[in-house]
């Protein structure tokens, strides 16, 4: 590995635009660079392409380096961690690039759609409340909850057709309390 000072002179070539000076770090570097990106990302390849990727950034950020903030290798091994965990971020289940998600379409319900099913819970709850209340839980158990006509005769201790005359009953009643 190349000494500090040396390192640091050829960052400021570089900010310079100094293609020979970019040559010369990349010789003296890019081992090191390329061992902390494929510890980070565990694939060669893909560590291949991620060295790339910071001597662009390298090139770009050149006058960004400061001598007095850090030294030139502690600067470069950062850029070369941090685009590697960005890479392993990005590959994670369910990452999707910001441009991706612009276009999706939301599924959900428009304000208009969702101000009409607050209306109509607000009225169904208005017309259960005018349901005896052992006959409204049956009828949030049978058709809310799933539970069968012999589930909610045991569980209201009434006989199978005192439940359905209750649901049918409550049923029409809803109906007619909706339909007003």
């Amino acid at each position: 590995m190349a000494d500090t000072a040396e390192i640091a002179d050829l960052l400021a070539r570089i900010a310079l635009r100094d293609r020979n000076a970019f040559r010369a770090l990349y010789a003296r570097t890019s081992a090191k660079l390329f061992g902390v990106s494929l510890r980070i990302l565990s694939n060669r390849s893909e560590a291949e392409d991620a060295l790339q990727d910071v001597f662009i950034k390298v090139w770009q950020r050149a006058e960004g380096y400061r001598p007095d903030a850090a030294s030139p290798m502690t600067w470069l091994i950062t850029i070369a961690r941090n685009n590697a965990i960005d890479r392993l971020r990005a590959r994670r289940p369910g990452h999707t690039d910001i441009d991706e998600a612009f276009d999706l379409e939301d599924s959900g319900m428009s304000p208009e759609q969702s101000a009409i099913n607050t209306d109509d819970g607000n009225r169904i709850d208005e017309c259960m409340g005018q349901l005896k209340p052992e006959r409204a839980e049956a009828v949030r158990r049978a058709y809310v909850e799933g539970e069968s006509y012999n589930e909610l005769a045991d569980r209201l201790g009434v006989p199978l057709n005192t439940v359905r005359t209750w649901l049918r009953r409550s049923l029409l009643a809803l109906r007619d309390c909706l339909g007003a």
